[in-house]
């Protein structure tokens, strides 16, 4: 079996809906998972609803009319007929959201949040299964939310991996084409869960290990993985061939094609991963397996951007040791911050932290209790794997470089950005 995952610009409009469609007339479309994220940048407009929703208290009716209207004018160039069943299902499920909106008594952003978010890719995986339909590709659509259970953390939620797996293997047999979503997943109480924005690219992962499947491909709009963003750096090169560790080491510092949790269950089980152009199905795209580190053996450069960098001491000017150290990483933790960098001398300690979940204010105040704190917002965190010299001059060059750090096989450079 092989699990193929469809992205948000892969089903952004009606002609790549199409797409999908000639991708698996190439392919071939028996003994297949399909997994599809939400369609286009759909789960950044669901965020603007999130916000609205939880200002206002009310289901922010007009922002949902742009929201479903975008789906419904991809149905409308998929199906002439103004009948046809898909048109009803999107609207039982706007209904259904606004339901929820309007019962809903929690005010907790992170719960809400996985709520509604959900609704991207159910929408998404209704669209692209009834087109499917209508073509004659006879699949089953299943409801990822009861396939992958988790915690209960939402929009970063752990997997309970033995019910995963009892629930997969019970409902999906090999020879059969399903079509499911990514990205969603629930809790014990059946409340929506998401596992980690990019991830889709988990789920996939998840479904091959469950099903022990020959090959996950990640269906991307570029030819597979490059050694550089093309929207950052200039002529980003393929790369054919990425070992398992390096793959897992380019994730941790923020490569985008590949998703941090997606390779780990991969490699347990050696299935192979391949990210490959929708554009160019029979292209041979990027293999991440068991084998040479990378081919070819170039610099690979990775940015994240909108980073905080924080600088502490005590604030007596004693030693920073374990003690306060360890003290804090709980705080990381406890206030959901990833760390991306860090730095200590005797008497300070400088870290790089993604401040995806909003919650520096309140870290800043609990550290200042203890140390003596400076931060400063908006920076860009640069890395660069297997560097030299030409790289780190050309990737320093017009820059204002706050922090460099200097390892075997990496260079990271905190910039103004």
């Amino acid at each position: 079996m092989e699990i193929f995952k469809f992205g948000g610009a892969s089903v952004k409009d009606a002609a790549s809906v199409k797409n999908v469609l000639s991708v698996l007339q190439k392919t071939g479309y028996k003994d297949k998972v399909i997994v599809v994220s939400a369609m286009g940048k759909m789960t950044n407009a669901f965020e603007i609803v999130i916000a609205e929703y939880l200002q206002t208290r009310k289901a922010p009716l007009e922002l949902l009319s742009e929201v479903k209207e975008f789906h419904l004018e991809i149905a409308r160039g998929l199906f002439e007929s103004a009948s046809a069943p898909v048109f009803k299902m999107i609207d039982d499920l706007f209904e259904e959201l606004i339901n929820f909106m309007d019962h809903n008594k929690s005010i907790q952003y992170d719960f809400v949040y996985d709520q509604i978010v959900c609704y991207g890719e159910l929408v998404s995986s209704k669209i692209l299964s009834e087109f499917l339909k209508s073509q004659s590709l006879e699949h089953s659509w299943l409801d990822a939310r009861k396939l992958i259970k988790t915690d209960s953390t939402y929009r970063d939620a752990t997997v309970n991996w033995e019910e995963t797996q009892q629930n997969i293997s019970s409902q999906l047999k090999h020879g059969e084409l399903y079509l499911t979503q990514g990205f969603i997943a629930s809790d014990a109480n059946n409340f929506s869960t998401t596992l980690g924005r990019e991830g889709s690219d988990y789920t996939a992962a998840i479904l091959a290990y469950c099903l022990n499947a020959e090959k996950v491909i990640i269906w991307k709009d570029v030819p597979g993985v490059l050694n550089a963003d093309p929207r950052v750096f200039e002529n980003p090169q393929l790369l054919n061939q990425i070992s398992y560790e390096e793959a897992i080491e380019l994730a941790f510092y923020g490569a985008s094609v590949i998703h941090p949790k997606t390779l780990q269950p991969l490699q347990r089980k050696e299935i192979p991963l391949f990210v490959k152009s929708f554009i160019d199905p029979e292209g041979a795209g990027t293999s991440v397996s068991k084998g040479q580190t990378l081919i070819p053996a170039i610099p690979c450069f990775i940015v994240k951007k909108n980073q905080v960098l924080i600088s502490l001491s005590s604030l007596d000017f004693s030693f920073m040791v374990e003690e306060n150290i360890s003290e804090i990483f709980r705080l990381f933790h406890q206030y959901q911050m990833k760390v991306d960098l860090i730095q200590n001398s005797a008497i300070s300690f400088a870290v790089c932290v993604d401040n995806r979940f909003n919650n520096l204010e309140k870290l800043i105040q609990h550290l200042k209790a203890r140390f003596k704190v400076s931060f400063i917002t908006g920076v860009s965190l640069y890395t660069i794997r297997h560097f030299d010299e030409t790289a780190i001059k050309t990737l320093e060059k017009d820059k204002e470089v706050l922090l460099k750090q200097v390892m075997q096989n990496t260079v990271q450079l905190v910039t103004v950005a």
